[in-house]
């Protein structure tokens, strides 16, 4: 299990796994007022939590299925990337892709926060690339099927 730095400024509960499986926390919207999100419109929603990663981690801010495919809200620039070094407020990039507005309710559940490791990289220069089944080949380059 990870520890992670949290400071909570919201009006609601750390972030949770709905289930024990659950590979993302649920992310709550902390506003003072309802938010209406009109189609094509998008949105910056505050959370109230703030964090402090350990390096060698980011956190995804990802969609909601459920808001996704019953209401057409889905995160914008998905996955949200929070970078280990960003010590400000958790912020989500909704966007209505439905053609009905949209009302965000202070503590509706907005999105899911997934926990990832990953490695940073050097770039080594060379003059080729071994081959591969795949090659070159590239968006819809295996098919349908």
């Amino acid at each position: 299990m990870l520890n992670v730095k949290v400071i909570n400024k919201s009006k609601h509960d750390l972030p949770k796994y709905a289930t024990v499986s659950a590979a993302g926390l649920d992310l709550r919207a902390n506003i003072d007022a309802s938010i209406t999100l009109d189609s094509l419109e998008r949105v910056l929603v505050k959370t109230g939590i703030f964090m402090e990663l350990p390096v060698g981690y980011e956190a995804q801010v990802r969609p909601r299925s459920g808001l996704a495919y019953k209401k057409g809200i889905t995160v914008l620039n998905s996955p949200g990337t929070i970078d280990a070094d960003y010590r400000g407020e958790v912020g989500v990039i909704l966007v209505n892709l439905s053609k009905q507005p949209f009302v965000i309710e202070d503590g509706e559940r907005i999105a899911q926060l997934v926990i990832a490791q990953h490695e940073q990289i050097t770039w080594k220069s060379v003059d080729s690339l071994e081959n591969s089944e795949r090659g070159t080949g590239g968006f819809g380059s295996t098919g349908k099927k």
